[in-house]
C-alpha cells in the first residue's frame, strides 16, 4: 500500500495554476489542500463571523487570524508545500507561508516566473526546488512519489 501524500498549494489566486497541478498529478496518490481562494470570503471572514470593525486594520487582523487557523494547520499537516508567486500582485501572504513552511522544516517547492528570481532569491534559497510551470511541480511530485 502506497502512502497518501498531502500537498499544500499556497499562493496567488488569480490564475489556474492549482488546477493544472491537480490535473497533471491526478493519477498520483496525493491529497491537495489550499487556503481559502475565494478572495471576498477570505478578506471578510473575520467581520462576517465575529462582527464588524470600524477600522480596516482590525477587519484585516480578524480575517488574517481566522485564515491562519486553516493555513498553519494544513501546512503543518503537509508532506510538501508548494508556494506560487505570480507577477500581477504582491503576495506577502505567500512569502509568509513559504517562511512558515521552511521554519516548520517542510519540503518546499517554489513556483514563479523567471523575472521574479531576484526578488525571491531568499525564498528560492530555502526551497528544495524552484519551478517555472505548474506541470514541473507535478513532475517533481511524480518523481518523489513514484521513484
Amino acid at each position: 500500500m502506497s502512502k497518501q501524500w498531502k500537498v499544500y498549494l499556497s499562493g496567488e489566486i488569480h490564475s489556474d495554476w492549482r488546477e493544472r497541478i491537480v490535473q497533471a498529478a491526478s493519477d498520483l496518490s496525493v491529497e491537495f489542500t489550499a487556503p481559502v481562494t475565494d478572495h471576498a470570503a477570505s478578506d471578510n471572514c473575520g467581520v462576517d463571523l465575529l462582527g464588524p470593525e470600524e477600522s480596516s486594520f482590525w477587519k484585516d487582523h480578524k480575517g488574517a487570524q481566522l485564515n491562519a487557523i486553516r493555513t498553519r494547520t494544513l501546512i503543518r499537516d503537509a508532506d510538501v508545500v508548494v508556494v506560487r508567486f505570480g507577477d500581477q500582485y504582491r503576495q506577502w501572504n505567500a512569502a509568509f507561508d513559504a517562511g512558515f513552511a521552511a521554519a516548520s522544516n517542510k519540503p518546499l517547492i517554489v513556483l514563479h516566473p523567471p523575472e521574479l528570481q531576484h526578488a525571491l532569491k531568499e525564498v528560492d534559497a530555502a526551497a528544495l526546488a524552484v519551478a517555472q510551470e505548474p506541470e514541473q511541480v507535478a513532475a517533481i511530485l511524480r518523481y518523489v512519489i513514484e521513484k
